[in-house]
């Protein structure tokens, strides 16, 4: 009797290990289960967030892609207090060129008088009050900084010659449309406005424009997303109806054969 009780004390205690280790397996496979279902979700995220539509297919942010440092601090308001001092510098110029109508050189002497004659006499009085003449400092351009503008201006001046030499033979003929659109209302801005009321437009544009697209960023790619998709059925349709029809020049394989 007393080995019938223990081989049934056995058999219950390997039942009871086989159902445990089933527990722990199914509750293993849930788990691994759920850290796929995670992963798959996570992947699933990773990649809607990198199918989202960025204006002119940005992958950066808006600040990275102005350069980053000082420039795009200023461009975005970082420091309002700049940027701000920055703004009404420029408007007071344009006030005083456009609408009081003065003059650049007028406005440069009277400048250059008014902070001569100061200095002048600040430096000829300071030994009759017993003060300290204006420490004037000394300012230079330094050599690094000048040959660094200048090789910038001409990388960009030999790229867009490159660039109107390859319009001008013909061989991208959207690009051609493209330039031809700019500089057409470039021409329609030049008739209605002088040149310092454009530049101020377009300084305006700049110190707006990125500040608000990185506020609204997520509308505006969507919108934005929807034009491009306009634009291109209207592209699509033009060329298939105009400019499939020109006659095309040789090709640079057909000329160097």
């Amino acid at each position: 009797m007393s080995e019938q009780g223990a081989g049934q004390g056995s058999k219950e205690e390997s039942l009871m290990d086989k159902i445990t280790e089933k527990f722990h397996g199914s509750s293993s496979s849930s788990s691994s289960s759920d850290d796929e279902a995670g992963r798959a979700a996570g992947s699933s995220s990773s990649s809607v967030k990198a199918k989202i539509y960025r204006l002119f297919g940005r992958e950066k942010p808006v600040h990275s892609v102005l350069g980053g440092g000082k420039p795009a601090d200023l461009l975005l308001w970082r420091n309002k207090k700049i940027s701000g001092g920055v703004l009404a510098g420029a408007t007071t110029i344009w006030l005083l060129f456009e609408v009081l109508e003065y003059h650049l050189l007028t406005l440069l002497c009277h400048g250059f008088i008014l902070t001569l004659g100061i200095l002048f006499l600040w430096s000829n009085a300071s030994a009759f009050v017993n003060k300290c003449p204006p420490n004037i400092p000394e300012v230079k351009i330094p050599e690094d900084l000048a040959v660094n503008v200048a090789r910038s201006l001409r990388y960009e001046i030999n790229r867009g010659f490159a660039s109107l030499r390859a319009i001008g033979q013909g061989r991208d003929l959207k690009k051609f449309l493209i330039v031809v659109a700019g500089l057409w209302i470039l021409s329609a801005l030049g008739s209605s406005c002088n040149f310092l009321t454009l530049f101020y437009i377009v300084f305006m544009v700049l110190y707006t424009v990125p500040v608000l697209y990185e506020k609204y960023e997520d509308k505006i790619d969507a919108f934005g997303e929807k034009a491009m998709v306009e634009l291109k059925k209207y592209y699509a349709i033009f060329d298939e109806k105009c400019l499939s029809k020109i006659p095309k020049g040789p090709s640079k394989d057909k000329k160097q054969h």
